[in-house]
């Protein structure tokens, strides 16, 4: 199996949860084109777009997004 060194998992997050979420998106928004029997098709493309602009948004919105949950929550409790 394929190892990248863990000073770029960042990355490897950032392209996986693009990937799923962007999939997951554009199967909701493809669905309506069941009966035409073109859901395949559109939602390969639709999910290829999406991912291309979803890695680099989650890339740069990840870190923010990791201090906010910092500052929301404690080991306290």
């Amino acid at each position: 199996m394929l190892k990248i060194s863990r000073k770029y998992a960042h990355f490897l997050l950032a392209v996986i949860q693009s990937g799923v979420t962007s999939a997951i998106a554009s199967a909701v928004v493809s669905f309506r084109l069941l009966g035409d029997n073109l859901f395949l098709s559109k939602w390969l493309g639709s999910w290829l777009t999406s991912w291309a602009l979803m890695v680099p948004i989650v890339l740069f919105a990840a870190p923010t997004i990791q201090r906010v949950t910092v500052l929301l929550t404690s080991d306290d409790v």
